[in-house]
């Protein structure tokens, strides 16, 4: 937008001075050849006036003397000659007609001037002399006698003199056009920051919101009317966007919170419960107060969504394979149900850091989907792969300088076609494969929480079918 606002303006500003730098170029010479023409036509008309007797007559011996003093006076070649063009009297022996202008006169013709001047038309005031000519400045006048022609007198002034005060005028003019050209191309920078002042105060306002800074403003006191009207509509559509985000998180939080409280309870009675179970049913118990806990950890999480604009996030080492080990083990009962397989492989003693709980999230969320949309008999593998060396973005663009571990969940089920896999991250999507249920939520909550540390969930489908999950953690 700037350079096309510069573009404009230059090319418009280069027009403006050419067209004021020619026609005053023109009017200067116009008018200096205006001035010398007056003179030559008075002077011109006052020999024809006295040249009138001698071209009836013949004799020519007082014109000469005047032509002639004429001539050494200024230096203008000044002849008389009759109708056929035959010179009568000149300032200077020996002067033809086709001296006077050998480039107009080539092959002994006559000045178109004279010839002007002995058909009885008087002439012109429009002549103009460039400095790029080198000829004399002709003007020639009839002379009459009793209302016919009989002869012209004509003066050839040298326009060297003229030519060279044109150029100096020309010089001068052209100078002071430069100056005003250089004025305004350097001008040319603050204005157009000055007029793009408000687009780019837009601009630093949606990059500030893009980012995240959800109090950023445009402001609308200055600029033109249709920009203000933008910056108005904008600051209308920040306030609206934060306003929702707003009663988002505080929805979040407030689920997250209430539901910590029954948790607790629930956990002080199932803790409670131990003296009263056989040994048997120790194992069970154990299990029950590690899920009551995951979804203490859940809320916690969600209280963690709430605060995604906070800049720093509570973070633990956690052990890859082992936290996916938990979870299988916490899975296999309803898998064994379902008639699904539900395994463990890849690499051990893998530490990631990360948000409490996220691996937990993701986890569940994937093996849920995997044995609600997989149909019985699925196998499922949470599979630890790495770590991989980082490259400051991969083939991907989601990993980090120091390397990166990949955290797959593949199943062998039906799968999804792969416009619907870019679909399942959107909250509330749902795929509604054979009448299962569910929010839709499930991912989109584990894609907010993986970017909170960098992390990212990537949908694939497997060959020759199913779907591969993958969650790429920082190393």
């Amino acid at each position: 937008m700037r350079h096309r606002v510069v573009t404009v303006y230059v090319t418009l500003l280069v027009a403006g001075c050419l067209g004021l730098a020619l026609p005053l170029c023109g009017s200067i010479a116009a008018r200096g050849t205006a001035g010398m023409l007056l003179d030559r036509i008075n002077d011109t008309a006052r020999f024809a006036g006295l040249a009138e007797p001698s071209v009836v007559t013949g004799s020519a011996g007082s014109l000469t003397r005047e032509l002639v003093s004429y001539d050494r006076l200024y230096g203008i070649t000044a002849i008389v000659v009759d109708r056929d063009g035959a010179v009568v009297a000149s300032s200077r022996e020996g002067v033809t007609l086709a001296d006077l202008d050998p480039a107009a006169g080539e092959g002994g013709t006559m000045p178109p001037e004279v010839r002007t001047a002995l058909a009885g038309n008087r002439m012109g005031a429009d002549t103009v002399v460039w400095p790029w000519q080198d000829g004399p400045l002709i003007v020639a006048e009839p002379i009459g006698g009793a209302g016919e022609v009989v002869g012209a007198a004509v003066t050839a002034s040298p326009t060297g003199a003229l030519r060279r005060a044109t150029l100096v005028q020309w010089g001068v003019a052209l100078a002071g056009v430069t100056v005003l050209m250089v004025a305004g191309i350097a001008a040319a920078g603050p204005l157009t920051r000055w007029v793009l002042r408000p687009i780019d105060d837009l601009a630093e306002a949606t990059r500030a919101v893009s980012e995240g800074s959800l109090g950023a403003r445009v402001r609308t006191a200055a600029g033109p009317v249709e920009l203000r009207r933008l910056g108005e509509s904008f600051n209308q559509m920040a306030d609206t966007i934060t306003t929702m985000m707003e009663r988002q998180r505080m929805f979040v939080a407030f689920a997250g919170h209430q539901v910590r409280n029954p948790l607790a309870a629930l956990r002080l009675r199932v803790d409670s419960l131990v003296r009263h179970l056989p040994p048997e049913g120790r194992q069970g118990h154990r299990l029950a107060l590690d899920e009551v806990d995951r979804l203490t950890r859940v809320c916690d999480g969600l209280l963690t969504l709430a605060r995604t604009e906070d800049a720093d996030h509570s973070t633990v080492w956690e052990d890859v394979r082992e936290v996916a080990e938990d979870r299988v083990a916490a899975w296999s009962p309803i898998a064994e149900r379902v008639g699904a397989r539900l395994v463990v492989e890849g690499a051990s003693g893998v530490r990631v850091t990360c948000v409490e709980g996220t691996l937990d999230q993701a986890l569940d969320a994937l093996i849920d989907n995997a044995l609600k949309f997989g149909g019985e008999g699925v196998r499922i593998v949470v599979r630890v792969r790495g770590p991989f060396p980082g490259t400051g973005g991969g083939t991907d663009g989601d990993d980090a300088d120091g390397g990166y571990v990949d955290l797959h969940v593949e199943d062998d089920g039906p799968g999804l076609s792969e416009e619907r896999l870019a679909d399942a991250t959107r909250p509330f999507w749902r795929d509604g494969h054979d009448g299962v249920g569910g929010s839709g939520l499930g991912l989109s909550v584990v894609v907010t929480l993986l970017e909170l540390q960098g992390a990212r969930l990537t949908l694939r489908s497997r060959s020759p079918h199913g779907i591969d999950a993958r969650v790429r953690l920082p190393y």
